[in-house]
């Protein structure tokens, strides 16, 4: 029993000795699983901490490797993962920096950027129909090019403040891996690949969608000046709430489109104050501003405020777009989603903090799923008024 003890102590030692240093990453892994595990019983720790600096979505994670991961990561059995991450880290070494720098490898960005175009293209179907793919598609391509170009731009202003936070020093620019002005010709490149999407569009689209860039541009600076560069975030990000319609219609219904739109800036400032908590010790220590400092303890009052805003916004939305039932109930559930997601929310713990965040893209797609269906059942309701008018 003593000689096991001991073996034991010695053991634990070698593997936190090994674990300090630099040159063994993956006995550094091994050590860090063998020293949390007690009595024969695993225990795995997992921490998640994620950073959304102006919109811009950054997830970092430890974990440690149990004995079978261990096995697959360095014996050579890899398991399947098809991930952006995964997509990344198999592209070649030289293009890989730009990948990040545009975070193709963390995709929830582009969703948040996306969904409400996709409301608004919904909700400016004809009656009875599905909305068009080829504009979805168009606009899935444009939110993927325009979410990499700010995230770029964001890079190049934060420079200086991502090399003093260790979560952000790694990112390209702050790491040295591509200049400025590399990161200057890219972000030209991605900017022209958007306009060329734009280009696609109707003349009253083009004009509207050019009418964003500005906010583009600035809102990295935003938190510089002001605790609220959520809410500049909310009138970057949901800029497609207009534009959408205006694509399948030609022109804006306003009675439609601005409550959608609001709603979607109720929405961002919900989100990502949520996802601003995580950040508020460096951001303090940098001297970035946001609504989570704002707030502080008062931030779930604000938050309820913000969801009620939103969804009378929806509603609003619905009622002028003659919307119908199905709308009305993925709404219901949409409220719930927000109810759960504010109460249980604690600010003071990054993993929950992240976890909530990321459920709002469930959310997003709902209140799509909710727009679509409604869009079908008035085709339903118009040959049941057909039917009882019919002569009989």
């Amino acid at each position: 029993m003593l000689h096991a003890k001991l073996t034991s102590k010695l053991t634990l030692t070698a593997l936190k000795r090994i674990q300090h240093g630099a040159h063994y990453p993956c006995l550094h892994s091994l050590a860090n699983c063998l020293i949390h595990t007690d009595g024969g019983k695993k225990r795995h720790f997992q921490h998640s901490h994620s950073r959304a600096v102006d919109g811009v979505f950054h997830n970092q994670s430890t974990t440690c490797l149990t004995h079978r991961q261990y096995e697959t990561q360095y014996s050579g059995r890899r398991s399947f993962s098809l991930s952006a991450a995964t997509i990344v880290n198999a592209a070649p070494a030289p293009v890989q920096p730009y990948l990040r720098l545009m975070r193709l490898d963390k995709p929830i960005g582009t969703w948040l950027l996306y969904l409400p175009c996709t409301w608004s293209i919904a909700l400016a179907a004809d009656p009875g129909c599905l909305p068009h793919l080829g504009i979805l598609t168009l606009f899935g391509t444009g939110a993927l090019l325009m979410r990499g170009a700010g995230c770029t731009i964001n890079d190049m202003w934060d420079k200086d403040f991502d090399k003093k936070v260790a979560r952000t020093a790694t990112r390209p620019i702050a790491a040295g891996e591509i200049s400025q002005m590399q990161a200057l010709v890219f972000l030209g490149g991605q900017l022209t690949l958007a306009l060329g999407v734009l280009l696609c569009l109707n003349y009253y689209s083009i004009a509207l969608g050019a009418a964003s860039l500005s906010l583009v541009i600035s809102y990295p600076l935003m938190k510089r000046i002001t605790y609220w560069p959520q809410f500049v975030l909310g009138l970057t990000f949901n800029w497609g709430a207009l534009l959408g319609w205006a694509a399948v219609k030609g022109s804006c219904d306003w009675s439609v489109c601005l409550p959608l739109y609001f709603s979607g800036v109720m929405w961002t400032l919900i989100y990502d104050t949520i996802y601003a908590h995580q950040d508020k010790e460096d951001d303090i220590k940098v001297g970035v501003k946001s609504t989570a400092l704002r707030f502080q303890e008062q931030t779930k009052p604000w938050l309820s405020g913000f969801a009620v805003a939103m969804m009378s916004g929806l509603v609003a939305a619905g009622i002028n777009a003659e919307q119908t039932l199905p709308y009305y109930a993925v709404l219901s559930a949409v409220a719930i989603h927000l109810t759960h997601q504010i109460y249980t929310l604690d600010i003071n713990k990054p993993e929950d903090c992240w976890k909530k965040f990321v459920s709002n893209r469930n959310l997003g797609l709902l209140l799509f799923l909710g727009i679509v269906s409604g869009n079908l059942w008035k085709q339903r309701q118009e040959t049941l008024l057909q039917n009882e008018e019919a002569p009989r």
